[in-house]
């Protein structure tokens, strides 16, 4: 199914008869992929999958303004990227007070999620990421769990390639130092 390259999936999209078949395809051949880009940025499954959703929704209504001047990954990124901060953002204005440590609650609720795969490491890699400003934690997950490269990351957050590479160095860092306090 996600054999197809994009250009080919993006000829039956655009194939009025097709269209349907043709966003099953760029679905399957992407969801998965999205899926764990947006949830190292939620750590919530349900979370998550809403913004997964609210992504494609987004990527149907939009398709017939994509120009082809990136790839179409770079595309789905940037659109997934943007959605997840926007949830991120209005989920910090909806924050209340009373949680004494709103990330500690996450951790915790990363631990007892039932999709959650990883074990003590990656818990407290989660919370070492927890601790870096959100364009650092961002441009870390890109680098080192999507293996994304610098050009890459540029063309989905706008950024100079040099600027993300101090972002990753100072991210690398900051985890380091955590591991090391924390150990």
């Amino acid at each position: 199914m996600s054999h197809l390259e994009d250009h080919e999936i993006l000829s039956i999209i655009k194939n009025i008869t097709e269209s349907e078949r043709g966003f099953r395809l760029l679905i399957g051949k992407y969801k998965e992929r999205l899926y764990y880009h947006i949830r190292r940025m939620v750590l919530s499954h349900d979370d998550a999958d809403d913004i997964l959703q609210n992504t494609f929704i987004k990527v149907f209504r939009g398709i017939n303004g994509f120009e082809g001047n990136s790839q179409l990954f770079t595309w789905l990124y940037r659109i997934a990227t943007n959605e997840t901060l926007t949830f991120i953002e209005q989920k910090k204005r909806k924050k209340t007070e009373t949680l004494d440590n709103p990330d500690l609650v996450l951790v915790g609720s990363l631990k007892a999620d039932p999709f959650f795969e990883g074990g003590q490491a990656e818990i407290k890699l989660a919370k070492a990421l927890l601790e870096l400003p959100e364009k650092q934690k961002l441009v870390f997950q890109m680098r080192y769990y999507d293996e994304l490269s610098y050009k890459e990351i540029s063309e989905i957050l706008g950024t100079s390639e040099g600027a993300l590479k101090a972002s990753y160095h100072h991210a690398v860092a900051k985890v380091e130092q955590f591991f090391k306090v924390n150990d």
